[in-house]
This record gives C-alpha cells, structure tokens and sequence, in this order.
C-alpha cells in the first residue's frame, strides 16, 4: 500500500462495498463533553477501493492541547491553526453520504459530533464502522488490537503514530485486510446507525456528590436521623422542595429521587396522596413523617459512619488464572480451542457448549478467525456459514466428538483466500480465561471493558445496560443507571460503547468510583415479545482497555424464556475489585429489573 494513495480493492461482494470516509482525530484529552478536537484527518475512499479525497489539518481548540507528549502539538504549533468552525464545512462535505471510519469509531465520532455542535451545525453521519469492532469479529491471533499491533499483523507500514493523516492512511489498510477477512468469514459488518444529535441532548448533568456515609436503616418511631439515612420526598411542601433536599445533603444524609425497600423515611405533607412513593412506602413499611417533623429531626442528625475507602486504584495480584495445562491434556483436552456449534434445539446447544467449557474449550458464538473446530448438531448442515467453513477447511464434528475429542490435537490447515497459501488455524493466540457462569477472576488495572456479543437475529434488539449499586445494591441516584438513552453516568466512571448491532460494551473506571459504589452489574434486555432462548449464546469478554485482548470469557447460554439477563458484575472486597459471570436471567423486562435496583421509572 502506498502511504500517498491508500487506495485498496474491495472484497467482490456488494455487502462490503460502500463509500467509505476514514477519519481520525487527535484530542486534548478523552472526554468529548470536555476536551477539543486539536487535528483532523478525512480520507474518503469510493465503494470501488479508489481514493476520492483527503484533508488534514490543525486545529486551534482555544485551550491548553493536554498530553504533548502523546499528540506532540504544542500550543505553539496551534496558535496559527483555524479554530474547528472554521473548517467544519469542509469537514462536514466529505463525511455527507458516507460511512465513517475510525479505530474505536465512537471516540472519533462523539468528538465530531460535540465539535459540530459548538460550531452549531449537525455532524452529517447516518451510520459508522469501527475498525476495532471488525478485529474483534475477526479475532486476529494478535496480542491485542490496538492500531499499530493490527498494522503489524497486516503487512500495513506506520511511519507516525498519533499523527492523524498517517493514522488515517495506516487505517485504510487495516480496513481493506479486515473486510477481506470478514468476506472470508461471512461476518456482517458491525455498522452503527448513527441519528442526528444535538449537545444538549447528550450532555451529562453534573456529576452529583454521592452521600458519604453507609445506609444505618430505616428512622424509628420517635428516634433520631443518622447521617447515610436514605430520605425520599413527594407531594407538595412548605419549603422549596430543592432547599430541603440541599439542608438534607448538608446534614449528610442521602437524598433519593425514588423510594425503595432501602429507604430509610418517605417525608410528605400528603400520606395519602396516592403518588408512586407513597404507594411504595405504604408496600415496603417505609416510615412516613411530615415536612415540620422533617427540619426539627435535621437540627439532631446522629454521626453516621463512612463508606469504607477504596483506595487510590485497585493494587491488587495478577487475575487468577488456573494452572497451565498443556494442549490435549487428559483432564482439559480442548484446551486453547475456540470450537463454534451450530444447530440443534435450544437446549442440546447449551448442553453442547456447557460440555465445550467442561473440557476446557473456549465455546464461540460467532465464526472468527480463532476457530479451530465447529461441532455440527442436528439441522447444522444448512446453517449458512458451512459452505465458509469447508473453505476454511476447518475440523468438523459431530455430538459423539465432545464425549471423546481424540481429535483435539490434530493440526488443522487452511488455505489463505487472499494469497492462496496455506497457513495453519491452530496459531498461537492471546491466552485468556474460560469463566464458567459464577466464575471470578480478580482485577489488576483500573480500567476494564466488559464486551457482549451475540449472533445477528433479525427480529430481536438487545440493549446493554449497568447499574453503579452501593452496599444496598441499589443505585445512589437514578443516573447511575447507564443505559441506551443515557449512555453515561454523570461522573463518567461508567459508559455504554456501540460497537455494532451485536456488540455492546461498558467501559468502566474502577479507581475514579467513589466509596459508595461497591458494585457494577452489566446486564442485557429484549425490547419486545422475544426472549434469551431467540437470541442464544451471549458471549462476554472482560478486557483491560477497549483495544487490549481479553483476559477472560464466558458464554451464557441457558436463559430460555428470559427477556432481561444479568452479565456479570464487578464487585468490591476491601481493596480488591472482582468480576464474577453471572447469566442469571429473568423473565420480566427492563422496566421491573431498574426498579429492583432502586431506579425510578415512569410509566
């Protein structure tokens, strides 16, 4: 490829072929809401492979350029830059009818889009592909998928990393190795619908201070209020409801939007207005005073005691990880194999995988590059992918193998569709740990990424979720609940990344969580009438950054008529962080789950 005109030929299929509009972006730091955009590249690309345009510039952000050195632009070399209004026309013309292209899309495209905004113009985006979600489709046997690590891997030269053109031209060869391994494969592609957005629609509120003491329970009658007490107000009061909930955090104790069977004390003028929180209060026992008894009880608030402190960051052993056991041992003969089932009903599927897992196999949910062995059960033979998988010439198998893979150890070989040449499947890939559901892994680093994933099902729309829960397992404040329609809380410590129709992930900050939070439960939902048993096999992986490799996966596959499943949760013990699988599922929707965590819902 040459770094001058990043022209590639596109796979012969019109699934893969689109206008495509490669972007990157380098920042002044990696909160969009916060940060500016410093340089811009756009390399637009038609749907025959052919370069159509190119621009590249600086940009002045009108503030301090944050980590030179990372980025290298000083605030010197930006003064004489045009501010990003100034080329946002540009801009906007070449990324007009195209599909935009980054490496962790999201990223680039919220910076744009908060760009856009203050330049008081719409980001002209409808969808976007994230060459990170591809690779992890694709799983290359790389040791993780950061945008040099997947150069390397395809024979891409990179001459300047972080500068945004030859970012951009490394990236146009990435994509053209990347859809030629997804033609390879039959993988669609992960492409993002993207709708209009205006800033104020996507700003998190402020960032809230959560209460600093632990919940001592409910007030008793004629007793006295406890800092850490959770206190819910409704109906109309004397006072502005907005200086009573200030006196209240003031005197420290926990302001709640909504009522729950942690609650310590509903204050109202109106027991029996008949409102949502008093409805509850009434259900749960919850004790109910007026607004008068309410001040005189704020001027004797007892000492409460303190959440206990997490600590700077996690510091904490390696994640465990069992015993090295060599490839086609006795007790784990499936050892470092990635097998595929396909077919049979619902149920012979689990037991299949489970069985995979059981013999210390990694059980996938989609075809991928790490693939070594497909299982076929009844009705398999017509699933799409087999004619891909005798190309692929991958080791095909039947129920009878998983009581006794005698197999496990044969070299499988392949040929390359690009070249020809043959190369064998069972390559060295990224070790990583098979968590049975329960199974715990202890954390390291801060920052995780839990990744879900599923096959594509026409008809049924998962949404990942999180709940940021204290020691109640309940939320502090209903914006700790991250979903969908608020994709982050408003401290930024949890957030919801799109990578695809099929993949979602919650990107989480451990170290910056405050006292309160003892726990993060991912969980996923159906909208509609479908439920977990249409869907299938959810795959999660538990990652140390959106680029790293995985350090742990677990397939959760027995939910049958659930419509919400919980994914798995990171939780606290003393200093040390964990992640435990769950695949614990319900049948109620999303709606119910949120309430049981605290969240208020309006019908």
């Amino acid at each position: 490829m040459s770094l001058a005109t990043p022209s590639f030929p596109p796979p012969a299929m019109g699934d893969y072929a689109h206008d495509w509009a490669l972007v990157d972006v380098e920042t002044s730091g990696l909160i969009p809401r916060r940060d500016r955009v410093l340089s811009v590249a756009v390399v637009t690309i038609g749907a025959d492979g052919r370069q159509t345009g190119e621009f590249s510039t600086l940009v002045n952000p009108g503030c301090d350029p944050g980590p030179v050195e990372v980025h290298g632009l000083t605030a010197e070399r930006l003064l004489g830059a045009p501010a990003f209004e100034q080329v946002a026309e540009r801009i906007g013309k070449m990324l007009n009818g195209r599909v935009l292209v980054a490496h962790n899309a999201q990223f680039d495209y919220d910076f744009l889009a908060y760009e856009f905004a203050h330049a008081r113009m719409w980001l002209p985006v409808s969808q976007r592909l994230c060459t990170l979600a591809l690779n992890r489709q694709v799983d290359p046997p790389t040791s993780d998928l950061k945008l040099g690590t997947l150069a390397a891997h395809y024979g891409v030269p990179q001459q300047h990393a972080h500068d945004a053109l030859d970012d951009t031209r490394v990236l146009a060869g990435i994509l053209r190795a990347s859809l030629r391994e997804a033609e390879r494969l039959a993988l669609p592609l992960p492409l993002v619908s993207c709708p209009p957005r205006a800033e104020s629609q996507f700003t998190p509120k402020p960032p809230k201070t959560p209460c600093a003491y632990r919940n001592p329970g409910r007030l008793e009658p004629g007793g006295t209020l406890q800092q850490g007490m959770k206190v819910a107000i409704t109906g109309e009061t004397s006072c502005a409801r907005a200086e009573l909930i200030g006196r209240g955090v003031a005197a420290g104790l926990n302001m709640m939007a909504s009522v729950s069977h942690h609650t310590s004390v509903l204050v109202t003028n109106e027991p029996a207005s008949g409102s949502a929180k008093a409805r509850r209060a009434t259900t749960e026992g919850i004790p109910v005073i007026d607004e008068g008894s309410f001040l005189k009880l704020l001027d004797t608030v007892e000492p409460g005691t303190s959440h206990e402190a997490p600590g700077a960051a996690p510091s904490v052993p390696a994640p465990r990880r069992p015993a090295t056991t060599p490839t086609g041992s006795a007790d784990k003969p499936l050892q470092d194999r990635r097998v595929l089932v396909l077919g049979g009903t619902h149920e012979e599927a689990v037991a299949a995988r489970t069985r995979v897992v059981e013999l210390g196999g990694s059980a996938a949910v989609n075809l991928s590059r790490s693939v070594t062995d497909v299982v076929v059960l009844t009705g398999g033979e017509k699933d799409r992918r087999m004619r891909r998988i005798a190309e692929l010439e991958l080791a095909v198998q039947d129920e009878r193998w998983l009581a006794d893979p005698t197999a496990a150890n044969v070299s499988i070989v392949q040929a390359d569709a690009a070249t020809g040449e043959e190369a064998p499947t069972n390559v060295t890939v990224p070790h990583f740990q098979v968590l049975p559901r329960g199974g715990v892994i202890d954390l390291s680093t801060p920052e995780w990424h839990l990744t879900a994933s599923w096959a594509p099902k026409g008809h049924c729309e998962v949404d990942v979720v999180a709940f940021v829960l204290d020691e109640d397992e309940q939320v502090t404040f209903d914006e700790d609940f991250v979903f969908y329609g608020a994709p982050e809380n408003p401290a930024g410590t949890v957030r919801l990344l799109t990578g695809g129709p099929t993949e979602q992930t919650v990107a989480i900050d451990l170290a910056a969580l405050p006292p309160a939070s003892h726990k993060v439960v991912v969980a996923a939902a159906i909208d509609g009438t479908a439920t977990f048993g249409d869907i299938g096999a959810v795959q999660i992986s538990t990652a140390s950054g959106s680029d790293a490799a995985p350090s742990a996966r677990a397939t959760l596959d027995a939910a049958t008529t659930e419509r919400t499943l919980l994914l798995g949760e990171f939780y606290r013990r003393g200093l040390i962080w964990r992640f435990r699988a769950v695949g614990q599922g319900y049948d109620h929707g999303l709606d119910a789950l949120a309430r049981g965590f605290g969240v208020e819902i309006t019908d």
